[in-house]
């Protein structure tokens, strides 16, 4: 009894040492996490993090204990259930991330167990004897008999996601060699600095929040110039729409400023600006003086031959 209060003594020693050093916290599912993926886990995460298993029951006593001094960690509280455990850290977020759910292994169908995903079998000639046919019917599976050997004529789901596998698919997916699951540590939440989130929020670059954040700025502006209410999106559309409005009035009156002062002289002199005109038309003009030099040559020509033969 009394080396039992000292390991949850060194529990919640251990896990105030951890919350006050380290800012975030992740909550994982280690269902069907194997111990030999728990070991490697802990290399990959040596130095990035530490990592944390206990009962529910210690947890929350523990959390109740830490949550009069620091209140912000009761958000823990109502995530904590189930098959779970906790990875300390002071890393980026995203890169830790990546390395709890990177290492997964394939496993075995297993009687009992809910699936994480749908799982077919696909069309194609098993190799098994005729007398095996039992097992596709019991299971709906579409099957002839091909040079002595059972063949699937088309693929089939013989498990739905999140549903339990039965011990007949368990047996027909062991018999076929497939191994459909893929079981490692997962994320269930996210603990940072008093917030707690989806880890899906990770997924979510820098690019893509730039681009959300400009097209809410500019649906702001185009509201703002729509009702005539100032903001700041809309302020620098309002400058250059009052700019417009000065240079309007400007040219439409006898008043001017610096801005407008090339616009009236354009205005009242035209003849000035036309400098790309003339070389339009001297070209125009060079056409008709080089044809009428060649009826001339022409006529000389003619001229020429009518008097040789006179």
């Amino acid at each position: 009894m009394g080396a039992n209060k000292i390991e949850k003594e060194n529990y919640f020693n251990r896990l105030q040492e951890l919350i006050e050093t380290y800012p975030s916290i992740f909550i994982v599912n280690i269902d069907n996490v194997s111990s030999n993926q728990m070991h490697q886990i802990r290399q990959a995460l040596r130095g990035k993090g530490q990592v944390l298993m206990g009962k529910n029951t210690m947890v929350r006593r523990a959390l109740k204990i830490f949550i009069q001094s620091n209140p912000q960690y009761e958000r823990l509280l109502t995530h904590v259930k189930g098959n779970i455990g906790y990875v300390f850290t002071s890393g980026d977020l995203k890169d830790i991330r990546d390395i709890i759910v990177a290492n997964k292994v394939r496993a075995p169908a297993r009687a009992g167990l809910y699936s994480p995903e749908d799982v077919y079998i696909p069309a194609g000639n098993t190799g098994m004897e005729p007398g095996k046919t039992s097992f596709f019917q019991a299971l709906g599976v579409p099957t002839k008999i091909a040079r002595g050997t059972i063949e699937i004529i088309s693929d089939i789901r013989v498990v739905e996601n999140n549903t339990r596998v039965g011990a007949s698919e368990a047996t027909l997916l062991n018999m076929l060699n497939i191994s459909p699951f893929t079981f490692g540590m997962t994320c269930v939440q996210v603990y940072d600095n008093g917030q707690i989130f989806s880890p899906t929020v990770l997924d979510v670059t820098e690019e893509t929040l730039i681009g959300r954040l400009m097209t809410a700025g500019n649906q702001i502006a185009a509201i703002s110039l729509a009702i005539n209410y100032p903001t700041l999106p809309a302020a620098m559309h309002s400058f250059i729409n009052s700019f417009k409005n000065i240079m309007a009035v400007s040219v439409a009156t006898d008043y001017t400023v610096s801005y407008t002062e090339k616009v009236k002289d354009m205005i009242a002199n035209p003849d000035a600006y036309a400098a790309a005109a003339p070389a339009a038309a001297t070209g125009g003009e060079a056409a008709p003086a080089a044809e009428e030099k060649k009826e001339e040559e022409e006529e000389e020509d003619e001229d020429m031959g009518l008097g040789l033969f006179d």
